[in-house]
Order: C-alpha cells, then structure tokens, then sequence
C-alpha cells in the first residue's frame, strides 16, 4: 500500500532534522556548549590560543579538538564571522514538550515569551538572554519565517541558548490557543493600542502571562493579533517612541516580571 504524500513528506522532514547540525562560534557560545552535557558535540576546530582558554570546557566537553592555524581557520564559517579561533559543530538542542515546560515550577509564576516572524538572529539571541535574566520560561517562534539556532544567535545568546528552552512550533496561533487553555493571559505588543503592559497586568500576580512581539514593521500578523487575549503597549515618555524588538521584549518582560 502505497503511503500517503503527507506520511512521506512528515518522513523526509524527521530525516532533515536528524541530518541538521549547527556551527557555533566565539570563545562564550563555544565554551557553554561545551559545558552543556545535553548538547551533542560533533567536531570543535580550535587555535591553540582558544584551545589554552577552553581547556577546562573541553576537559568537560569530552571530545578532542582539532587544531587549527589562525590564518586559514579550518572550519566551515562565514569569513565574516568573528570566531576567535573556536567553533563547535552540534547538533541542535532538544527541549522536549512545550506544554511540558510552559507548566512551570514550583514558587515561579509561569511567563513566556512568543516571537511573530521575528527573523533576525542577533535580535532574537539578545531575546534569548533577556528572557533567561528575567526568568521566562521558554521563548516560543514559528518555524517558518524565524530565526532558527545558528552561531549568530548563539553568539549574540552570549550562552543563553544553552539555557534557555528555544521551541519552534508549527502553528504560532495553535501554540498561543495551547498556552490559554493552560490559564495563561496572552499579551501582544502592539504601540498603537491604548491599554498599556502595566494596566492589563495590574491585579495579575500569579496569572500565566505569554508575551508576543512581532517583527519589527509588519509587527503582529492579524491572525496572531486576533487569537491574544489582550493588544497592549509598552508607554513612551514622550509623544513619540519607538524600540527594537528585543528591546522592547526586555522591557515587556521586566513589566510583567515585577508585578505585585
């Protein structure tokens, strides 16, 4: 019996994804990857003057560098990455369940952040430590039309992308649908609303609370923007304001992290 298109093409995308590596890059992104014992190292290529400054990762790490001449640095990388003779090939982290880690724990009112096609790695890896400081507990993206894990991400996580739970979901509104039936109230950021972060949080304190940005221009897609619970505001000082996505996601994350 001949197997459905569907079958076939869920197939060849579960064999993409085991086929699929990461090069990280840079002394931080590299050292933490190899500190994480659940991350699966595949190949580190390092100079001999990174080597001496990740002696004790790689110890950890377990797995044997290959040294490399600075000059013609043997991984595969952009020539306009900044490598600082390290680079780790992974493959890349498996968070497990959604609904698993947006449960929370004990003593931590649940908060999460969602990303609406946002695309740009350096803005979702400063997203990524934003959300590890204020202690989100996943931060949530489409997986099309996002930035996946990348060195670039990496590098601008500064290590949070080892620690904090990175999920790309199929159906971003599904996903925001999965999360109210949890109990959470979902908040989309939008600067041209009057209702402002702090009003719709006010009486809040142990409400599940997601925040969902969009990209920066296009911000929240009309179908995201009907499925939040709430379109809110980050308030300006002046008449006029404007944020980078990541800045405002920090922000946003602070309001909703202070409440009570």
């Amino acid at each position: 019996m001949k197997k459905p298109s569907w079958v076939i093409d869920k197939e060849k995308a579960r064999r993409k994804a085991a086929d699929e590596t990461v090069w990280l890059f840079g002394l931080h992104a590299v050292r933490d990857a190899l500190m994480n014992p659940a991350r699966k190292k595949l190949r580190l290529v390092v100079t001999k003057n990174a080597a001496d400054k990740l002696a004790d990762a790689i110890a950890v790490g377990g797995i044997k560098p290959e040294m490399s001449d600075p000059r013609r640095f043997a991984a595969p990388l952009d020539p306009q990455s900044v490598h600082q003779g390290a680079a780790l090939e992974v493959k890349p982290l498996d968070w497990g369940r959604m609904s698993d880690v947006c449960a929370g724990v004990p003593g931590r009112v649940p908060l999460v952040v969602m990303l609406d096609r946002v695309t740009d790695p350096h803005n979702v890896g400063a997203i990524l430590r934003s959300a590890e400081v204020f202690g989100a507990l996943a931060v949530i993206a489409p997986r099309h039309h996002s930035a996946p894990e990348t060195g670039a991400l990496a590098k601008t996580a500064s290590g949070a992308l080892e620690r904090q739970p990175y999920f790309r979901v199929r159906n971003l509104a599904q996903a925001i649908e999965e999360l109210q039936a949890m109990g959470y109230l979902v908040l989309g950021l939008d600067g041209e609303v009057d209702e402002s972060i702090e009003a719709a949080l006010e009486g809040q304190q142990e409400q599940p609370v997601a925040l969902v940005l969009g990209a920066e221009g296009p911000g929240l897609r009309q179908k995201t923007r009907e499925t939040c619970d709430k379109l809110v505001k980050i308030r300006f000082a002046g008449e006029f304001g404007s944020l980078n996505v990541s800045n405002a996601a920090a922000i946003a994350l602070y309001a909703a992290g202070r409440r009570g």
